[in-house]
């Protein structure tokens, strides 16, 4: 097992890798910027570094601040969490330059599944269905104009390099793809330095459903379980279940057998998320994306398989065999996590602010992976999540129950939260029912 490992992030992310890291024994160095040198994860970890002020390019982006905090601590590898550098495959590459373990998929892996058109090209190829959609980048807005006579309207405009529900936009008719089109191409320019565009038929109705992959050290890929995204703002996850209420089990065996080749596709080691969307009304999936990295969402595979994905991802990236049977994998009872963000709870707008009360839910089934704590500050420079609020039962009927006893027992108060919308989502009849799709935010309001 690897001895030691800098975790290249903030945060909760930061502060649950660290967790598994110390119960395993394993030393955990932690690297934070100026305005986060008061959060819980730098004072659990074994040893932090400051890299930089609170403007992330200049912190946790900041790749060389990173690897000389990696080297003046003697860590042995370096975990890097979701989000900033986690799907930089010239990160992962300097990481293992400079002789340190990187806890994460292969660069080769991260760069074939970064690029949305060439992760779509190599999953058709796999046998993995893929939407309706452009092969190649639409070069100009006449070659979107034409692509769109086979793949018909509505259309979703996507940038190629884009992700985490950023670059995209629907378009119903020809009038909104003239200015849909050279509104993405000039977003994805500026924000991922790439103006390549991507067309793919937009389902009016659809729900978002991901896979857990792991890729073993002994070069398997396997699949534990599914996960539904589908309650979003802005194309942006809110809440997660598993099992997905909306899966037979014949489709469940189907989407898990596809997330299994697509990994397989580009040999795949360690944790990976392939993304779906599945139409409740056909029946059919579609490849949408890979995360080459460890999920927001984690927890409620752990929950139901009765895994630390964390140690999981330790154990590939020492060489080791996984902790379970990976011909044995069974899930059990239900998870539902729901994402604590310090925002408005109507608009989703951020609100950022001191925390003056902080106490967390208990009780059975209840489990909170949280970055904050009474008397420390959201600030503005970082992604609004807080915390994540993961329940677990023997069914989703259960689950439900305990979650609504868990946001009533949740306290904060300071910054802006949005406690008071999951009251309100775990008392609407559609999300109860189960037969929810990625339009229920819009009707809830």
């Amino acid at each position: 097992m690897i001895e030691s490992v800098l975790v290249a992030n903030r945060g909760e992310i930061a502060r649950r890798v660290i967790r598994t890291a110390r119960r395993l024994g394993v030393r955990a160095v932690a690297v934070h910027s100026e305005a986060d040198a008061g959060l819980p994860f730098v004072a659990e970890a074994d040893e932090a570094v400051c890299v930089g002020p609170a403007n992330p390019a200049q912190s946790y982006r900041n790749a060389e601040a990173i690897l000389a905090a990696a080297k003046s601590t003697g860590a042995q590898a370096v975990h890097p969490g979701y989000g900033f550098l986690s799907e930089k495959a010239d990160f992962a590459r300097a990481v293992q330059a400079n002789g340190l373990v990187w806890v994460g998929p292969s660069a080769e892996a991260i760069t074939a599944m970064g690029d949305k058109i060439n992760a779509r090209n190599l999953m058709a190829a796999a046998g993995v269905p893929v939407a309706p959609g452009t092969a190649d980048p639409a070069a100009d807005l006449d070659a979107a104009l034409a692509a769109v006579a086979d793949i018909g309207y509505p259309v979703m405009v996507k940038a190629a390099a884009g992700g985490g529900g950023m670059g995209m936009a629907v378009a119903a008719d020809e009038a909104a793809l003239r200015v849909e089109y050279d509104k993405v191409r000039g977003f994805a320019e500026r924000m991922f330095g790439d103006g390549s565009v991507l067309l793919e038929r937009y389902f009016p109705r659809v729900r978002h459903v991901e896979v857990q992959i792991l890729g073993l050290a002994d070069g398997r890929v396997v699949a534990l379980g599914e996960r539904e995204c589908s309650v979003q703002r802005r194309n942006q996850k809110l809440v997660e279940e598993t099992p997905s209420p909306a899966l037979s089990e014949g489709r469940r065996a189907a989407l898990l057998a596809a997330a299994v080749r697509a990994g397989e596709a580009v040999g795949y080691r360690n944790a990976g998320t392939v993304e779906c969307l599945f139409d409740p009304g056909t029946g059919e999936f579609f490849f949408l994306e890979m995360n080459t990295r460890l999920q927001v969402e984690h927890p409620v595979t752990e929950l139901v398989y009765g895994v630390d994905l964390v140690e999981e991802q330790l154990r590939v990236a020492s060489g080791l065999a996984p902790t379970f049977d990976p011909d044995r994998l069974a899930p059990r009872g239900h998870a539902i996590e729901l994402r604590v963000n310090a925002e408005d709870p109507k608009r989703f707008l951020p609100g950022p602010g001191a925390i003056t009360t902080w106490v967390e839910p208990t009780g059975d089934g209840v489990r909170v992976d949280s970055g904050y704590a009474a008397g420390t500050t959201v600030t503005p420079f970082y992604d609004s999540l807080m915390a994540k609020l993961i329940v677990y039962g023997a069914d989703r009927a259960e689950a439900l129950v305990r979650a609504r006893a868990a946001v009533a027992g949740f306290q904060i108060a300071g910054p802006k939260h949005n406690l008071p919308f999951f009251a309100e989502l775990l008392d609407n009849d559609e999300f109860i029912s189960g037969d929810y799709d990625t339009g229920i935010v819009g009707r809830m309001r």
